[in-house]
């Protein structure tokens, strides 16, 4: 077990953003199309994080055009290139699901003044 400790630990980026739940973000994935790759910007609210050390995962929802779109990104990923924290929210929460029920402005979070 130590030596898969070991593998995991040396492949973490440590360069990866301290952000938590409730933080508003903005994710640069990197998109593969056919030969060529570019980079997208998916901004939004982290509603979850899920596990711990290499297989982390952060959840990511954002209302485009009335639509609510969720995305699950590998924080340790090459896919992810970058992750920018827009602003801090307060929450008491570790899980924000409750989001997906409200419209508008009560879909909002507060921002945490430092």
């Amino acid at each position: 077990m130590n030596a898969l400790e070991l593998i995991s630990n040396s492949s973490i980026k440590s360069d990866a953003p301290k952000f938590e739940v409730g933080d508003t973000v903005k994710v640069h994935v990197r998109i593969k199309e056919g030969d060529k790759s570019r980079i997208q910007i998916f901004e939004g609210t982290v509603i979850a994080k899920k596990h711990g050390g290499i297989s982390e995962t952060f959840t990511v929802r954002r209302v485009a055009h009335g639509c609510g779109i969720e995305r699950v990104f590998p924080l340790h990923s090459p896919v992810v290139s970058k992750v920018e924290v827009i602003r801090h929210g307060k929450v008491r929460r570790a899980k924000l699901y409750y989001l997906r029920d409200r419209v508008g402005k009560a879909a909002k979070v507060k921002e945490q003044i430092k």
